[in-house]
């Protein structure tokens, strides 16, 4: 099973939904890859214990982890606690997610500003860059069990759009247009 990714629509119904364009606009893992959206598939059952999770720790530096359980039961003003992981923000680091159980969105904001939703479920794990706005919430099964991964210490700190001054979203957006390229004038 391979993630899923789509164009969002601009309706203001409810966070949950999928929010797909119609027609439905799916958006593959290389163009997530062009946003420096990186993931892995893995196997959640085993996570304790999983090599490809420990290569991937080593080889990036992600040396703190904890768990996060979302879910009403679970979590005090939870409807609070989802509108504000649903304030579009930046990190100045990445974000590491790895979900357990359960499933949930990341939206993320192309490089024309158009929102991508990402559905995670249980195995996916992606890194969002420093400096690319995005938002979380959870999909209508209002439950999701996340591994957090950090770089050293973990820090929390979101800062709400707008952000262009920001250092980290400055460094994204130079990377993006170093990716892409600059378009060669016909001659």
């Amino acid at each position: 099973m391979v993630l899923e990714a789509w164009f969002m629509d601009e309706s203001s119904q409810d966070q949950r939904l999928p929010h797909h364009l119609n027609p439905k606009q799916f958006v593959s893992l290389d163009q997530l890859a062009e946003l420096g959206v990186l993931y892995w598939r893995l196997n959640p059952k085993n996570y304790e214990n999983d090599e490809e999770l420990q290569k991937i720790r080593e080889a990036r530096g992600y040396s703190y982890m904890d768990l996060l359980d979302l879910c009403p039961e679970k979590v005090t003003n939870y409807e609070e606690k989802l509108k504000n992981f649903y304030t579009e923000h930046i990190h100045a680091d990445e974000e590491i997610r790895y979900c357990l159980e359960g499933s949930g969105y990341f939206d993320v904001r192309d490089e024309s500003d158009q929102w991508i939703r990402i559905w995670i479920k249980a195995g996916d794990l992606i890194v969002l860059p420093a400096g690319i706005y995005h938002r979380f919430t959870l999909d209508t099964s209002n439950y999701v069990k996340l591994m957090r991964l950090f770089v050293g210490e973990p820090v929390w700190t979101a800062y709400n759009r707008p952000q262009e001054d920001h250092p980290a979203r400055k460094e994204y957006i130079k990377g993006l247009t170093g990716q892409a390229g600059v378009p060669v004038e016909a001659h």
